[in-house]
């Protein structure tokens, strides 16, 4: 008999005082706990506040909205990302606005981060193959140890980001199914369900963990028939954790755009305020058979853009994926005749069954993860599976070789560690701790009277939202995703403007507008040009600044004579003016627009497979028509008669595709392809008659 099994099966009354679930005394899990968050909090206070782009674009922004009811006022307020399921980043919006120094509230984030690694020490318990106590505490501490290793997981540590905090629930919802494998219980599994239900409805991205859950039910050491009624019952509680979680916000996105997971899924619901294109961004997804089978081996590597955009190099999955194989052969190799008193033995060891499970459900996740989007932050919770699988297979195929496996333990440990030390980024912008999150500056006439705030940029700056004044809108309309007057995009930002006139501004990043004369950014003519079509202008007599500390200065230089003026450490510039009707003759601009739209239309159709989604509206910024492409993360822009496009994610070249005026007749022949994550294109040579 299996004395660990025996101890799991037991009552709690038959069993030794001082050892609880998974062969492991109590003050030995606690002290486990207790360094985890530790660590956790050490890495967190030595990398410093993470301020990252989301945070500053929409994380704060979608914890204000999640507590208060920001769509009668706002529209695109924070972009698309905006109308993402909010709740997630409710606690660290209440902490933030709360006052509470920055380095509390990450401390907490941190302390709730950590759990992930608790969750990861009690799956290999669950798989351990080994029955002495010490020995169950060494291997479960390795596991621990792979999947700390992860330059991901170590970079959102204290940070806004939802991954690792919703890796908590998916995490703990694969250690019930893992349990209910080991002795199958009908709780386990709809607890299972209901967590990781939750998860997907608060971050859409953790769906594939949860489809990839029933593969672990596969396993389950019943019938056929029971299997299945326990794969129903973790179903429906699947559909109703998601439901319970999704609802509230869903029925406010199915009210104001009769799509309840706005702005996704638009394929299925065809709101008119946002495209029906499909949307799947391809920044990570690799592009053939042969880069998806080498991407373990090209994650080692410590360069950016390979599975996340920073440098963070990881050994650990290519390592796993050599002891798959090796394992694969060896499992081969038993399945001959003279094997068959082994596979006797192995169908007995519920350990090995729990592993087998595991292994199948994250093959079947990383295939599915691959395919949808290939970026490591939305695969957190099957890294420190991964790292559990790892070391349970090291332990069985060096079962007989300790030293052997100590050695190889040791080796990866060490290479990763370096490659963590040398090779990896951690924090985008990283910056000392001190004071609350936000010091913001703002004028008074800002502070007291609420106007509607059209927006610039990519970068939405709906951060500033909770500081603006009360009944204050926001409206980002060019930028990630551009707004057009036309469509019912504009008649909605057209209602705001009529119900907020004349209290309108114009919200930008920079110190203020600037003259074509004083050769820095933004400039007034190129504010004036993306607000004129909505009619409206700058006022240049009534602008204001605001000031706000704890973020990272602008990337441009202020010129002052021939020295550069950089502004203060952690200090970023809004500036925002009043608005005015234009009535500008825009007649030649708007016959400019109708040839852009022509090309770029032909472009797209030209060369499908590169610009997607397709018909996103032309914006006319710094002097050029141009649109962007999420899907592939390409600028396509026409200037001074031609037309060009650029992977500005990647820093490529600019790609010349010709005169503007050869588009508007017979336009050319494109060769297009997707080469080593790069896009490229060039004009095809006309063939004579």
């Amino acid at each position: 008999m299996n004395p660990v099994a025996d101890a799991l099966q037991a009552p709690l009354s038959q069993r030794a005082p001082r050892v609880v679930a998974g062969g492991v005394t109590l003050s030995s899990r606690l002290s486990v706990y207790l360094a985890c968050t530790v660590l956790a909090l050490i890495c967190n206070f030595m990398l410093g506040k993470d301020v990252e782009w989301d945070t500053v674009s929409y994380h704060l922004y979608s914890g204000f909205s999640a507590l208060h009811d920001r769509f009668g006022q706002d529209y695109f307020g924070a972009g698309p990302p905006g109308y993402l399921n909010p709740y997630v980043y409710a606690p660290f919006y209440a902490m933030v606005s709360a006052g509470l120094p920055a380095l509390a509230v990450s401390s907490v984030l941190a302390i709730v981060h950590s759990t992930v690694l608790w969750l990861t020490f009690e799956l290999a318990l669950v798989v351990c193959p080994l029955h002495e106590l010490r020995a169950r505490l060494g291997f479960a501490s390795l596991a621990v140890a792979q999947a700390f290793a992860n330059p991901i997981l170590i970079s959102q540590l204290g940070s806004s980001f939802a991954d690792i905090t919703t890796t908590v629930p998916v995490l703990s919802a694969w250690l019930l199914l893992a349990l209910a494998v080991r002795s199958p219980r009908v709780a386990w599994v709809v607890c299972a369900g209901l967590l990781a239900g939750a998860a997907t409805a608060l971050k859409l991205t953790n769906a594939v963990h949860a489809v990839a859950g029933f593969a672990v039910l596969a396993m389950l050491p019943r019938s056929w028939p029971e299997k299945l009624r326990h794969a129903v019952g973790y179903g429906l509680a699947l559909a109703f954790g998601f439901a319970i979680v999704a609802a509230p916000w869903s029925y406010c996105l199915e009210r104001m755009f009769h799509n309840p997971f706005f702005p996704l899924l638009n394929g299925i619901f065809h709101s008119p305020e946002f495209t029906s294109e499909p949307l799947r961004h391809y920044r990570f997804i690799p592009g053939t058979l042969a880069e998806a089978l080498w991407r373990p081996f090209a994650m080692i590597d410590p360069v950016p853009m390979v599975h996340t955009e920073e440098n963070s190099p990881d050994i650990r999955y290519a390592v796993l994926a050599v002891l798959v194989v090796t394992w694969s052969a060896l499992w081969l190799r038993r399945r001959l005749p003279r094997g068959s008193a082994a596979r006797k033995a192995e169908r007995f060891d519920a350990g090995a069954r729990v592993l087998a499970a595991l292994g199948c459900a994250l093959a079947l996740d990383w295939v599915s993860w691959l395919y949808v989007s290939g970026n490591s932050r939305y695969f957190l919770p099957m890294s420190c599976v991964a790292a559990v699988v790892m070391v349970a297979l090291l332990y069985r195929l060096c079962a007989a070789r300790p030293r052997l496996r100590s050695g190889i333990v040791a080796t990866v440990l060490l290479i990763q560690a370096a490659q963590l030390a040398m090779g990896s980024e951690y924090r985008w912008t990283s910056l000392p701790w001190g004071g609350p999150w936000f010091r913001i500056s703002m004028p008074a006439q800002l502070a007291t009277e609420p106007d509607l705030y059209l927006t610039i940029g990519v970068q939405s700056n709906s951060f500033i939202a909770p500081y603006l004044a009360r009944g204050s809108g926001l409206v980002n309309f060019s930028g990630g995703y551009a707004l057009g007057p036309t469509d019912p995009n504009g008649v909605r930002i057209e209602q705001l403007i009529r119900r907020y006139a004349p209290h309108l501004r114009v919200l930008i990043t920079g110190a203020r507008l600037y003259e074509p004369a004083d050769h820095q950014e933004p400039l007034r003519s190129h504010v004036d040009d993306v607000l004129a079509r909505f009619g409206l202008r700058v006022d240049a007599a009534d602008c204001a600044r605001i000031v706000v500390q704890g973020l990272p200065p602008e990337l441009e230089i202020r010129v002052t004579g021939s020295h550069p003026e950089l502004p203060p450490p952690d200090t970023t510039y809004l500036v925002s003016c009043r608005l005015v009707p234009d009535d500008t003759d825009r007649s030649a601009q708007l016959a400019e627009e109708r040839v852009a739209d022509l090309v770029l239309d032909r472009l797209e159709d030209a060369c499908p497979a590169l610009f997607q989604p397709r018909r996103m509206l032309t914006e006319h910024i710094n002097g050029k028509w141009q649109r962007l492409y999420m899907n592939t993360d390409l600028t396509a822009w026409i200037s001074r008669g031609q037309l060009k496009f650029r992977d500005s994610v990647r820093g490529d070249d600019i790609v010349n595709l010709g005169r503007v005026s050869d588009w508007t007749g017979s336009p050319p022949r494109l060769a297009c392809a997707r080469r080593d994550d790069h896009y490229l294109a060039r004009v095809l040579a006309s063939q004579g008659p």
